[in-house]
């Protein structure tokens, strides 16, 4: 009889299993993805942490002499290799307790736990939400995103997203579908993301062709992206180049794990920001400042991080320093990350036409400006700049 390679067990917490449910393992000692998303769908119905994350362990009874990530390709089949190395190298798996790397070789004896996200689905559910679009052809569609949505399904969030809005869209407004390259991560189309709370400029693809020959202008850092930020404190000089490495937050606790961080080791990613200084306000008792920032990599939370690491978190920004901004009367004018995707610029992936769209600023975001501006406020000029007037912040006469 031969021994098997391994000894395994999962569970996500304040989940109970039942004898009916489906094995959590299946032949070849492929995780079984119906078990993993039967876990993710109690925990949602029952109110549980949304936090909580599905864990396998695996117990290896024999030496098996190859690599972390290819191993885990063979037993988690539902995640692709370079998914699989990216979880790995944002501490979600572990070797005996000790955050590992994909190349780690694995021993008998070894103990691997994994943090298994939910599987996948290729089904969009198309909903009726309003979406902001500043245009569209058949290759692809640019919105204004609003606060409070995420792109794409993540997790237990299946629904709600401007990827559902989108399906809905397309099947009853304009015609098309958003592109199939992405779909089995339930993320067709996207070509990248914005935070949930930060507003602005996206583009999504409608074909596999635009698909990729915007990513490749993604990738390559020709394509023209602009926000605006409001800042605590008064950022200086007028212009510089922020360049530190961005990777995961070194703690996996609660109220951490979607944290990133300036980290110079092999987790740290090359990362840079430039910030121009467009305006400075100074109140008796506090300063701000509006800046203009040019991304020429696109990690996650990178601005939010470049900002709060060089002492001048975003306002709102609670996850990074930030506080909320109250009017002279202590109401609340904007409480999530005052970060707008402003200009966003790039060639047309099939006529090569350079296309230039900007997203008129949020309510919430202008108020703030309008108030500060009602205070001592220095203007700059600083070279590499929008016009205020095309971001629509031109100052009356």
């Amino acid at each position: 009889m031969t021994e098997t390679p391994e000894r395994v067990s999962g569970s996500l917490p304040g989940v109970e299993r039942s004898p009916d449910d489906p094995p959590l393992i299946l032949r070849g000692g492929k995780v079984n993805p119906a078990a993993v998303e039967l876990a993710y769908r109690r925990a949602a119905e029952s109110g549980s942490d949304d936090d909580a994350l599905f864990r396998v362990t695996f117990e290896l009874s024999r030496d098996l002499k190859c690599r972390l990530d290819k191993y885990l390709t063979s037993r988690i089949s539902f995640m692709s290799r370079s998914r699989l190395q990216h979880l790995i190298q944002s501490g979600g798996v572990t070797v005996n307790g000790v955050e590992a790397k994909p190349a780690t070789r694995l021993r008998r004896g070894d103990s691997v736990e994994v943090v298994v996200p939910p599987p996948p689905s290729s089904e969009i559910l198309p909903q009726p939400i309003d979406v902001d679009v500043l245009f569209e052809d058949d290759h692809l569609i640019v919105l204004n995103k609003h606060a409070g949505i995420i792109v794409h399904p993540a997790r237990a969030e299946k629904s709600g997203t401007l990827v559902n809005a989108l399906a809905w869209r397309f099947r009853h407004v304009s015609g098309g579908a958003l592109s199939p390259v992405g779909a089995d991560d339930a993320r067709p189309g996207v070509v990248h993301r914005l935070d949930r709370n930060t507003t602005g400029c996206i583009v999504f693809a409608k074909t596999e062709e635009a698909h990729w020959k915007l990513g490749h202008q993604f990738e390559h850092r020709e394509v023209d992206k602009r926000y605006l930020a409001v800042t605590h404190g008064l950022v200086e000089p007028d212009g510089f180049v922020i360049e530190k490495p961005i990777g995961p937050h070194p703690s996996r606790e609660k109220g951490y794990r979607e944290k990133m961080v300036v980290r110079h080791d092999e987790l740290g990613k090359p990362s840079v920001t430039i910030v121009r200084v467009r305006e400075r306000y100074r109140l008796p008792d506090r300063a701000y400042s509006l800046v203009e920032l040019e991304l020429k990599t696109g990690r996650t939370h990178q601005i939010r991080v470049h900002l709060s690491d060089e002492g001048r978190p975003i306002v709102g920004d609670d996850m990074y320093g930030g506080r909320a901004f109250l009017d002279e009367s202590g109401a609340v004018v904007l409480d999530r990350q005052a970060l707008h995707a402003a200009l966003l610029a790039f060639q047309h992936p099939i006529s090569g036409e350079t296309l230039s769209f900007v997203a008129p600023l949020p309510e919430d975001m202008r108020t703030v400006i309008d108030t500060l501006r009602r205070g001592p406020t220095e203007v700059l000029d600083v070279g590499g700049t929008v016009s205020m007037v095309r971001l629509g912040l031109a100052t009356k006469a």
